[in-house]
């Protein structure tokens, strides 16, 4: 069954990073599946998708100002999916908070192309664009669903708008 949620950003952390701390930082991406700590979610009853029309990413200018970049498909900015993996998940996520249980979510993570890696050159989530990507995602075993973990050919993002976002689409990362 697939239903629309509206989970956090962020998988509860390894315990050994949560040593001296009084709140978890939590994963926001899983770029190594094969780590017992990521593989627990890797399940197709795990996994999930997380619709956008366009992310950003802020470029360091000399003057030290810091822009955002606002990356698509296309100009007309196409809904696209990035592949992840969602828990439920109790922790102390900011200490005013202190300890909540919720619905959390992490993106499957590989590197970027060279559109985005420019500008952030760590990982980057995978990013679907067909049905038949999303729907190997979320129904094949994990061997056959990590091959998605990926890069986008370097003509298949491009930059679309730079500045404070004006739209009410999009993702800022």
């Amino acid at each position: 069954m697939r239903e629309l949620t509206l989970p956090r950003w962020g998988t509860p952390s390894p315990v050994f990073a949560l040593k001296d701390r009084n709140s978890d930082p939590r994963r926001h991406q899983c770029p190594q599946p094969q780590i017992p700590h990521w593989r627990r979610w890797l399940g197709v009853e795990r996994r999930c998708v997380a619709p956008f029309s366009s992310f950003s990413e802020k470029e360091a200018l000399p003057d030290g100002a810091k822009p955002p970049e606002w990356f698509a498909l296309d100009e007309t900015r196409p809904l696209a999916l990035f592949a992840g993996i969602w828990t439920r998940g109790t922790s102390v996520r900011k200490v005013k908070e202190g300890e909540t249980t919720n619905d959390v979510f992490a993106f499957l993570a590989t590197v970027p192309n060279n559109v985005v890696g420019s500008l952030h050159p760590r990982a980057w989530p995978a990013i679907l664009t067909t049905r038949e990507e999303i729907d190997r995602w979320m129904t094949t075993p994990l061997d056959e669903a990590v091959r998605l973990q990926r890069p986008l050919a370097d003509d298949a993002l491009r930059i679309v708008a730079r500045g404070e976002k004006k739209d009410e689409g999009g993702l800022t990362t």
